[in-house]
């Protein structure tokens, strides 16, 4: 089936290129993103979503953090 649709330009650049990466048309790279999303159930991609997010803010965390103790005015100059 013919169908005509709009996409913003970023989107359907992305698209042709990615088409082109593949070597196949941009109808097939549209059908295939369209069966993915149809077989991700909403549950999953909320996980998803979440799985991601904790891995951002784990990735984002320093490694050498600890808790701040707070130091006496004879400890903060007997270093120098």
């Amino acid at each position: 089936m013919k169908i005509t649709i709009d996409l913003p330009d970023d989107i359907f650049l992305k698209a042709k290129v990615l088409a082109s990466e593949q070597r196949t048309t941009l109808s097939e790279v549209l059908v295939q993103a369209l069966q993915r999303f149809m077989q991700t159930p909403p549950e999953a991609e909320e996980k998803q979503r979440y799985d991601v997010g904790a891995l951002l803010l784990k990735a984002m965390q320093a490694s050498n953090t600890e808790p701040m103790i707070p130091l006496t005015r004879e400890e903060i100059y007997a270093e120098r």
